[in-house]
């Protein structure tokens, strides 16, 4: 499994290393803004200012074969947000087609990083 994910201020970050002491075997990739990807994954990333796709994020998925390859969004945010709550999740799904998989709370609670996995397993 990849995990492919974008992270500045850590959050997302954690949120993979919640992941790595369950599926050792997985590989989770920090991506750059000009790195092309070969293996198709899974994308997490987080929301900027008032529910905007971080532009690392969007350069990265602006190279074609990197946005075919990703079969799910999901991002972070801040609940305090309300309605712009992880809306970057959202706005790369209309922009390039990815389907959301989830919307967490800053690094993810212990439930959400088990939803995760087990819907990366079962689907």
């Amino acid at each position: 499994m990849y995990i492919y994910y974008d992270s500045k201020t850590g959050n997302v970050e954690r949120f993979t290393k919640k992941m790595q002491t369950q599926r050792p075997d997985w590989h989770f990739i920090k991506i750059n803004p000009t790195m092309v990807i070969k293996n198709e994954g899974h994308f997490l990333t987080f929301t900027t200012k008032i529910g905007e796709i971080p532009a690392t994020t969007d350069e990265f998925l602006q190279n074609e074969n990197n946005s075919k390859l990703l079969k799910s969004v999901s991002s972070s945010g801040n609940i305090n947000w309300g309605q712009f709550f992880a809306l970057a999740a959202d706005k790369i799904q209309e922009k390039y087609g990815i389907p959301v998989l989830m919307k967490f709370e800053l690094s993810g609670t212990s439930t959400e990083v088990e939803n995760y996995i087990k819907y990366l397993e079962n689907n």
